[in-house]
């Protein structure tokens, strides 16, 4: 095995004893999360592994916790600075030694910095793949005798992934470079095409391989049909007053727009996107982060520099451009455990936009024809996700090679009843099967759409579709509900789609059946959500967002304000301080003593000793002018 602490079997006990010792001391959590253990042990054991957790998972803490134990510093390599920064921050409120090393430093600051390297005064640096290729950064790390290396969202450096970044190709020498270091990837979002091509690219050795659980049974899923836009997202937005929330659009032009129309209506709101100057991309972010907005308008362009914990709800007012996309931009909501809300805002033609903004390219530079096709097959699979009629939280899941076992998730729109049921769903199917197999399976959703509903195009005409016995057939059905039951019935197998640019319907594995009346076929039409609140999520194991007494949100609101006053002094974000769900314990529990405050989820004794007592005091006035 290569670096880490080439720990024997008889002493992995004790290892393990003292990692917990640490996670409590630092961290204040007195348990590992699944698969933490896992990972940890691996990079203690220097064998290379491959980490997949979803948003929200603990992956971070994968490769910190070991990093204590190490007589070498670990290098975790991250692709923005802000995000370096934000984990910086948060793991010295810990009383963890960590720095980065970037190009916004002075000289004097590097140098500081990597003096306090070699002195083997830092457990952690962070720096980005750029700094990686530099060979006075490297001969650092060779004097430092680096053992370990922590590749943060590892996906950036698959072709295959969904946010693929050039720069993290030059990771792929590492190997050469440090043949004694072990290589530990870690990601949130990884179908397993990317994750053989992140552990070839990276040329891991023998790797552990650990997938984590995608669910997030804490998250509502909902896909609602787009046909008053303005008013669909006032109303999401509304209904969480108060609450941090991303807004999601394609285009930057959407927005400029509706952030303006926001603001417009009294709502604190910022846009980000990458149109934007620098400074107020970096001042948008900032203003989030620090919790003087709640409210981000933006577009695929911000996230990954975000690291609050208390995004309520996450809403697209169009599809995103891969499941991929949509699992890690919806995940950023609700990364405390708490509830939260993902809404989908769906039209069948976000695909034709998509498809023209990819051909369009960037930069001047026409993207290569068969990547556009590549791109565009992610778009169909969640197109497909969008209209099937089949619980979200089992697509997701299913999607990244899983299985969801659950009957109802109770968290989604189509397992809450929030979607109305087609009667004779079967009649219906047998009548688009029939009508696919009559065309020679030779043609796509919109061409057997005119045909089913008995249209007079020259297409028609021309291939004497006129004449066919499925012709007008479901004539008094709308086009878009046609359209949504085709590309519900092949989110069921009953037809498929072939990947090529103009995509042409075929019968599916499950088309017999159905033809037979053997095979049960769910239809839905999406209906307006039901004003009456949804039942209780707790069956899911999600944390419920609000059971809190009045008396205990206001205790809650006031460690709120001192925790962005803190935040503000100390110059770092409030959730590096404490997260919300530290501090909704803290107000049910009231605790009076330090003793009582570090039983605390998400105390630890670093933490105690900077916010102890303060925090006691707060607690104390409160109790004092408003006894519960």
């Amino acid at each position: 095995m290569s670096g880490g602490l080439y720990v024997s079997r008889a002493t992995i006990p004790s290892v393990l004893d003292r990692l917990r010792e640490l996670v409590s001391h630092h961290w204040g959590y007195d348990s590992f999360r699944p698969l933490q253990q896992e990972a940890m042990m691996a990079s203690i054991e220097g064998r290379d592994s491959l980490v997949v957790m979803p948003t929200g998972g603990g992956k971070s803490l994968c490769y910190q916790a070991p990093a204590l134990l190490s007589e070498h510093v670990t290098v975790v390599v991250s692709p923005l600075i802000s995000l370096m920064k934000d984990q910086v921050d948060g793991l010295r409120e810990c009383g963890v030694a960590a720095a980065q090393l970037n190009s916004s430093q002075s000289s004097d600051r590097q140098r500081a910095i990597e003096r306090a390297v070699l002195d083997g005064k830092i457990k952690l640096l962070f720096a980005s793949p750029e700094r990686l290729a530099m060979s006075s950064f490297r001969d650092l790390l060779q004097r430092a005798n680096v053992r370990t290396f922590a590749i943060d969202e590892a996906h950036c450096i698959s072709h295959w992934g969904h946010d693929f970044r050039p720069e993290y190709r030059q990771l792929r020498d590492l190997r050469k470079t440090f043949p004694e270091a072990s290589v530990h990837a870690y990601t949130a979002t990884a179908t397993p095409q990317v994750r053989r091509d992140i552990a070839e690219q990276l040329s891991l050795r023998d790797p552990l391989m650990l997938v984590g659980d995608f669910d997030r049974p804490n998250l509502t899923y909902r896909v609602l049909p787009r046909h008053d836009e303005w008013k669909q997202v006032l109303e999401v937005v509304e209904r969480h007053q108060g609450e941090a929330g991303i807004v999601y659009c394609i285009r930057r032009r959407d927005v400029d727009s509706l952030s303006e129309k926001l603001r417009r209506k009294g709502i604190n709101a910022v846009a980000y996107h990458a149109g934007l100057a620098p400074e107020e991309r970096r001042a948008a972010q900032e203003q989030f982060a620090t919790e003087k907005c709640d409210l981000v308008v933006a577009t695929v362009a911000f996230g990954m520099g975000i690291d609050r914990s208390n995004v309520r709800f996450v809403l697209h007012t169009g599809m995103p451009k891969s499941i991929e996309h949509y699992q890690q931009e919806s995940g950023r909501a609700g990364r405390d455990g708490l509830e939260a809300e993902c809404v989908l805002l769906y039209s069948a033609a976000d695909a034709i936009v998509w498809r023209t903004m990819l051909e369009r390219g960037g930069d001047g530079i026409e993207p290569d024809p068969a990547w556009v096709e590549s791109a565009m097959r992610h778009v169909r699979d969640l197109d497909r996700y969008c209209s099937a009629a089949t619980c979200r939280h089992s697509a997701l899941v299913e999607y990244f090679g899983q299985q969801y076992t659950a009957d109802n998730c109770h968290g989604c729109d189509i397992c809450l009843g929030e979607t109305e049921s087609v009667p004779d769903a079967i009649v219906i199917a047998q009548k688009i099967l029939s009508c696919v197999y009559r065309v020679n399976q030779s043609f796509g959703v919109g061409h057997v759409v005119s045909v089913l509903r008995g249209e007079d195009t020259e297409k028609v005409r021309d291939r004497g579709h006129a004449r066919l016995s499925t012709f007008g057939l479901l004539k008094s059905s709308t086009k878009h509900e046609l359209r949504e039951w085709i590309y519900q019935l092949i989110a069921q197998d009953f037809l498929r789609q072939t990947d090529d640019e103009y995509p042409i319907l075929r019968l599916g594995a499950r088309a017999r059946d159905a033809m037979k009346g053997i095979a049960e076929v769910k239809l839905r039409q999406p209906a307006v959500r039901k004003k009456e609140k949804a039942a209780s999520r707790s069956s899911s194991g999600a944390a419920p967002l609000d059971p809190m007494q009045p008396h205990d949100r206001e205790l809650f609101e006031r460690l709120r304000v001192w925790r962005r006053a803190e935040a503000e002094h100390r110059g770092v974000p409030p959730y590096v301080i404490f997260s919300d769900k530290t501090l909704r314990e803290i107000a049910r529990v009231r605790p009076t003593t330090l003793y009582e405050l570090r039983s605390i989820y998400g105390i630890g004794d670093a933490k105690l000793e900077a916010f102890g007592e303060a925090l006691i005091t707060q607690i104390r006035e409160h109790c004092a002018i408003a006894p519960s």
